[in-house]
């Protein structure tokens, strides 16, 4: 005789069959289409996804770029399951990993349609209603750097991510360090006394230098020191969380979820940072929910399009350990135009330091198709 928890199994295993069977239900997933876009200045590459049912309900995602061989899969995989099932869509969309992120950001998107409902309450938010923003500072001068300031202060951003100088050899000592402060000191008094910085370490220092920089910061109490290192000895970087009050962040070069699970059970992170582009809405909020058994903060990398950024404001929205939403800052205005035009609103105008949640249902923008044939890469 069966066990109780094999009729469970198998109970569950015919319900989620009958949820994927095709049924004729207007939310059926009908058509796919693909639409690679180039920033005109900046080069930036981002790929959109449409996503329509049988009802003609569109919903849209975004992705870095897709292969013709999960551009196939994604094709055969969605044929004939409702937006509903979007559960097991985003297990199935396990086999066309370029393209997953997309399909789920498109998935939740019509279903917010449908409901008529923002994305964040399709998510069973929201937990605030206004998004800490964070800018990332170009360049590789102080004088880059203070003009990359500027434009973000009038953007409307309080808080910034300041890039280390890749060090000319490990383990470089004071001069290093005296470096790296006398940028920041400038960009501080340039900002005023109410915002906050990140220090990038891009992972490219060695963990003596990483180490160093921590010391020294602490008394500038900054958000964050951000990927000091490689993170392929976490012996090291839990050292380096344990022995400093600088709080480390980890994450964005990280694509799968288990790579977050032994960070936190080394307790080498204060803040995890999961790649909108690389994990999609569903799997932050997993990675989230394991970071939140940990007392860890999370706070995504995005630097991908504007339609990403609509997805991670309700993303950020919906988890109750959310901590800051780093977005693009084109510094070209063509870049900075060609983003407005593609969703026909400006979501990435913070006001003194937060993003405002999108209210319309799915994520909250409608996507431009003429401007999508306008900016198109031709390949």
């Amino acid at each position: 005789m069966p066990s109780s928890a094999a009729l469970r199994r198998s109970r569950l295993s015919t319900a989620l069959a009958f949820q994927a069977r095709p049924s004729g239900d207007p939310l059926e997933i009908r058509d796919i289409r693909l639409y690679p876009l180039r920033e005109p200045s900046s080069g930036r590459r981002y790929t959109l996804v449409r996503l329509e049912t049988r009802s003609g309900l569109r919903g849209w995602g975004e992705c870095p770029g897709v292969s013709q061989r999960d551009f196939t899969e994604a094709r055969r995989i969605l044929a004939g399951i409702p937006a509903s099932a979007y559960e097991i869509a985003w297990r199935r969309m396990a086999e066309a990993p370029s393209i997953r992120p997309a399909i789920d950001m498109a998935l939740l998107d019509l279903l917010g349609r449908h409901t008529k409902a923002p994305a964040y309450q399709v998510l069973g938010g929201p937990t605030r209603f206004k998004v800490r923003a964070l800018a990332s500072l170009a360049g590789e001068t102080p004088a880059e750097l203070g003009s990359a300031l500027d434009r973000a202060l009038k953007s409307g951003y309080r808080a910034f991510s300041v890039p280390v100088a890749a060090p000319a050899w490990p383990n470089q000592g004071q001069s290093f360090v005296f470096q790296v402060r006398g940028r920041l000191e400038i960009l501080r008094k340039a900002a005023g006394e109410a915002a906050d910085f990140v220090l990038d370490g891009g992972a490219r220092l060695s963990a003596g230098d990483a180490g160093a920089l921590s010391s020294e910061f602490e008394r500038y109490h900054l958000l964050w020191l951000d990927e000091p290192c490689r993170a392929s000895s976490l012996g090291a970087i839990r050292k380096l969380a344990a022995e400093r009050v600088t709080p480390i962040g980890f994450g964005r070069g990280f694509d799968q979820p288990a790579a977050f699970q032994d960070l936190l059970r080394e307790e080498a992170a204060d803040i995890v940072r999961p790649n909108l582009a690389l994990h999609g809405v569903s799997q932050i909020r997993r990675i989230a929910a394991l970071a939140e058994t940990y007392y860890v903060a999370v706070a995504p990398f995005h630097d991908g399009g504007p339609l990403a950024t609509a997805a991670a404001l309700h993303l950020a929205a919906s988890l109750p350990n959310f901590f800051i939403q780093q977005a693009p800052l084109p510094v070209n205005e063509q870049d900075r135009q060609m983003r407005i035009a593609i969703t026909g609103v400006n979501v990435e105008a913070p006001v003194n330091g937060f993003f405002g949640l999108p209210l319309g249902p799915g994520l909250g923008i409608e996507v431009a198709e003429r401007a999508l044939d306008r900016y198109r890469e031709r390949i």
